[in-house]
C-alpha cells in the first residue's frame, strides 16, 4: 500500500542555504579542497566566559525541564540587554526564549497569519522568511530593491503594498543577505506609514544587530506608539559565536508573548537548561569578544570588497552590516565555457562550486534572481583563496 505524506511538504522549500552547504560537505568527502562562503556562521568559538558559564551550570545540576518562556533570569538579562544596547523598555513576560531564533520567527508568523492574510516583505530577505509564510497558509507579498537603492525600501514602496489583507511586514536590519542597515531618519518614515495603518504588525529581525560597520544599531521599536505591534526578533547566534547553542528571543507585546508560549508548549517546550545559563552571562558580561569578532569582519569586509572589485561584471553594494556581500552577477547570464550555460544564479553557484570548488547561496533563494550570496565569515586567507578561485572560474565564461 502507498503511502501519502502530508500536503505541507509540498508548501515550502529545504533551504538553499543549507542544501549548498550539504552539497560542499559531499565534495570535500570526495577529497576535494571546498572554500565556503556560503553559510551564515561565525567562524569564531564561543568566548570563554560563556563557555564557563555553561560549565558552571553543568556542575550545578541545571538538568531538568525548563519553563517554556524561558528561565526567569535569562527573561530578565533579555530585558537588560534591550535597555542597555536599544533604549528599550520590557518586562519579562514581554520575553519568549526558544531553539534559536528561526522558531521565534516561527512562533510569532504561526501566531499572527492566517489563511490568505498577506506578509510583506522587502527583496532580498532571509530564506526562511517566506517559507514560514507559506507553512501558516500566508500569502508573501514582495517589495523588489536594488542595488542602486542599496537594497532598502521607501515609504512610498511600503505604502503602495499595502493592502486591507495586508498583516505583517517582515524585515532585518541588518539585512541577510544584503548587508543594508536602516537609520534611524530611514526607519521613522516607515513608522510614519505604519501610523496610518493600525492593524498591520511588524516583525524586525535584528540578529545582526552588533555586527554593524556603519554606526550604532536602530530598532524600530523606539517608536514608542508603534512598539505594541512590534515583534522583535533576536538571539545569540551571530553576534556571540554561538549558532550551536540554539537560542533565540522575542520581544513583544504580552498577547503575542503568551500565543508564542502556546505554540512552542507544543512543539518544543523549554529552550536547553545549560543554553540558558550561558545565555545569562552572554547578554550581561562582556561585551569585547562580539566586538573584536565585528572588527574582524570590518577587515574582512574590506578585503572582500577589494578583491571583488578585479572580478569584471560584478555589481556589488558595500554592505553596512552582516557578514556577506550580494553582488549582482547578471553580466554573467547567457556566457558558457563550452560545457556550463549560465542562465540563472543557481547556475553561476553550481558553476562556482564544481569548477571552482567555492560554495555560495543563489539569489533566486533570497527574493533576488540577479545576485549571488558570498559570505566574508571565513578567514582572511580562505576568502583570498576563493575570490582567485572565483575570478579565475568568471573568465572563463565568454
Amino acid at each position: 500500500m502507498s503511502q501519502q505524506l502530508s500536503s505541507l511538504l509540498e508548501r515550502f522549500s529545504e533551504p538553499e542555504t543549507l542544501k549548498m552547504a550539504k552539497l560542499g560537505r559531499e565534495l570535500r568527502a570526495k577529497g576535494i579542497d571546498v572554500i565556503d562562503l556560503s553559510l551564515g556562521e561565525p567562524d569564531f568559538d564561543t568566548p570563554q566566559h560563556i563557555k564557563d558559564a555553561a560549565i558552571k551550570a553543568i556542575n550545578d545540576n541545571w538538568s531538568h525541564y525548563t519553563p517554556v518562556s524561558g528561565f526567569l533570569d535569562l527573561r530578565e538579562a533579555v530585558c537588560f540587554k534591550l535597555k542597555r544596547d536599544n533604549n528599550l523598555d520590557y518586562k519579562p513576560e514581554n520575553i519568549v526564549v526558544s531553539t534559536g531564533a528561526k522558531q521565534s520567527l516561527a512562533n510569532a508568523i504561526l501566531a499572527l497569519v492566517d489563511e490568505g492574510e498577506e506578509v510583506i516583505i522587502p527583496t532580498p530577505y532571509w530564506v526562511t522568511y517566506s517559507e514560514l509564510v507559506k507553512i501558516a497558509r500566508g500569502k508573501v507579498v514582495e517589495i523588489r530593491s536594488t542595488v542602486e537603492n542599496k537594497f532598502k525600501i521607501t515609504p512610498q514602496e511600503l505604502e503602495a503594498a499595502i493592502t486591507p489583507k495586508s498583516k505583517v511586514f517582515l524585515f532585518s536590519s541588518p539585512c541577510n543577505p544584503s548587508g543594508a542597515v536602516y537609520s534611524k531618519d530611514e526607519l521613522k518614515a516607515l513608522a510614519d506609514v505604519f501610523r496610518k495603518y493600525p492593524n498591520i504588525y511588524i516583525l524586525s529581525d535584528e540578529i545582526y544587530e552588533y555586527i554593524n560597520f556603519v554606526g550604532a544599531h536602530e530598532s524600530i521599536a523606539q517608536f514608542d506608539d508603534l512598539k505594541e505591534r512590534i515583534i522583535i526578533i533576536n538571539g545569540l547566534s551571530k553576534g556571540f559565536a554561538m549558532t550551536g547553542w540554539r537560542l533565540g528571543y522575542i520581544a513583544a507585546n504580552t498577547e503575542v508573548a503568551k500565543a508564542c508560549e502556546k505554540l512552542q508548549g507544543q512543539f518544543t517546550s523549554g529552550t536547553n537548561s545549560i543554553t540558558q545559563k550561558a545565555a545569562v552571562t552572554a547578554l550581561t558580561g562582556d561585551l569585547r569578544p562580539s566586538h573584536e569578532m565585528t572588527e574582524e569582519f570590518t577587515r574582512r569586509r574590506e578585503k572582500t570588497l577589494a578583491l571583488v572589485k578585479d572580478v569584471p561584471g560584478l555589481k556589488c553594494f558595500e554592505p553596512e552590516g552582516a557578514f556577506y556581500i550580494f553582488p549582482d552577477v547578471s553580466y554573467y547570464y547567457g556566457k558558457s565555457d563550452g560545457t556550463n550555460h549560465i542562465t540563472n544564479s543557481a547556475d553561476l553557484s553550481m558553476y562556482l562550486l564544481n569548477t571552482a570548488h567555492v560554495s555560495s547561496v543563489m539569489g533566486d533563494a533570497f527574493g533576488e534572481p540577479n545576485c549571488v550570496r558570498f559570505s566574508f565569515a571565513n578567514s582572511m586567507t580562505n576568502i583570498e583563496r576563493a575570490w582567485s578561485r572565483i575570478k579565475e572560474a568568471l573568465a572563463k565564461l565568454k
